[in-house]
Parts: structure tokens; C-alpha cells; sequence
């Protein structure tokens, strides 16, 4: 009896981690995400913590994927991959250029607004990134809203 309470007493972070991981390959499929499960997916993802690198690529294929999303997606997703790169990874506060080159490769392939905001995020947040980095994320911009004039308004 005591041997069954000890195998199925899981941690709830453990359980909580296999949860989102089924919840991230589920919406990898659908051809509609809700508000509901962007808040599933916000839960789980406060009970453990962060995202791994493998999930977040999951995350990024939902965005670049021709599905229905709510506006609360944008904000997710921007708030979830700025956690990975700049707080949860070591140093903390650090990209490194590998991190800046799948970010970027990442927001290329997605080419959106979320992942454009994922990019401006993770350069205003952290505290030192490659200089190239800042000068693609500024380009990117540039070419989705236009370059500005010389008076700085769009052109």
C-alpha cells in the first residue's frame, strides 16, 4: 500500500511539466487556438516555470502556422519566449549570439507581429546582446512599418 501512495505522489511541477508539454503538441495541430487554452498553457507554464528550447520552437511553429489565435497569443508568446532567453537561461540578463540567431531565424520563419514583439522584447529587456542583434531587430521593424523620415515619423 505504501509502495502505491509513493509511485503515483508525483510532484505537481512534474505532472504540471508533461501537462504542457501534451498542451503545446496539441495546439501545434489546431486549426484554431482559444483564450482558454493560452490561459492552460499560462498556468502550466507558472507551475514550472519556464519553457524548454524544445517548446518554445513548438511555440513559434503555432505562430507560423496558418491558425486562428486570440489576441491574448500575442502577448503570450512575446512574455513566454523573452522569459526563455533573457531570464531564464545563464547568465541571466545575456543573449548569446547562438540565442540571438535562433530568435531571429525564428521570427523570420513566423514573420508576424508576435514575433517581431518577441525580438523587441528580449532587446529592451536584456542587458547585453550582440550589437548586430539590436541593428536586425530594428531593420525588421523598419520593414514591417516602414523606415522613418527624417522628421522620425513613418514614411
Amino acid at each position: 500500500m505504501r509502495q502505491a501512495m509513493i509511485q503515483t505522489s508525483e510532484p505537481r511541477a512534474a505532472v504540471a511539466e508533461i501537462d504542457r508539454r501534451a498542451l503545446i503538441a496539441r495546439l501545434a495541430g489546431r486549426a484554431r487556438i482559444t483564450d482558454f487554452d493560452v490561459a492552460a498553457l499560462r498556468r502550466l507554464i507558472e507551475d514550472t516555470g519556464s519553457v524548454t528550447r524544445e517548446e518554445a520552437d513548438c511555440l513559434y511553429a503555432i505562430e507560423a502556422a496558418p491558425s486562428d489565435k486570440p489576441e491574448a497569443w500575442t502577448g503570450f508568446l512575446i512574455e513566454t519566449i523573452t522569459d526563455h532567453i533573457v531570464w531564464q537561461s545563464r547568465p541571466t540578463g545575456v543573449v548569446s549570439e547562438t540565442q540571438a540567431e535562433w530568435l531571429i531565424a525564428q521570427a523570420d520563419r513566423c514573420d508576424s507581429l508576435a514575433g517581431l514583439g518577441a525580438l523587441a522584447s528580449v532587446a529592451a529587456e536584456a542587458h547585453r546582446v550582440p550589437l548586430w542583434f539590436v541593428a536586425a531587430v530594428r531593420a525588421r521593424a523598419a520593414r514591417r512599418f516602414g523606415a522613418p523620415a527624417a522628421d522620425g515619423r513613418a514614411a
